[in-house]
């Protein structure tokens, strides 16, 4: 089964892409700020499929979450979701995979979540 790590501050945004990814057969863990997203992220055994990444958060944003995360093993794939698109660059220079602004389509974060597995499974195979 897929694990994916949802990172997001926001509650009931968080609750409500859990709520979507389970009913698609994701198997989701959850973080709140970016300090829980490193910290969580390293004490996994089985490290997450994709990571859902938030940008404005409390204690750490996204993106030094992300850079931290990919220092750790940069073939993570990271999906970065943010309203602030000055800050697509930065994520796409770091390594992520995919910036999707918000809001976005629930069907638009199922098709990035699939197509960057997708390319997973292609890159594994060659």
């Amino acid at each position: 089964m897929t694990i994916i790590l949802i990172v997001e501050d926001d509650v009931a945004l968080s609750r409500l892409y859990k709520l979507i990814l389970e009913t698609e057969g994701f198997q989701i863990i959850q973080a709140y700020n970016g300090k829980e997203a490193v910290d969580l992220y390293k004490s996994q055994l089985h490290k997450p499929d994709i990571i859902l990444m938030d940008h404005r958060m409390p204690i750490k944003n996204g993106i030094e979450a992300s850079k931290e995360i990919l220092e750790i093993e940069k073939k993570t794939k990271i999906i970065f979701l943010s309203a602030d698109a000055t800050v697509e660059s930065d994520a796409i220079s770091l390594g992520v995979k995919k910036f999707v602004k918000k809001p976005f389509l629930t069907k638009e974060l199922i098709h990035e979540i699939v197509e960057v597995l997708s390319l997973q499974e292609i890159i594994s195979i060659t």
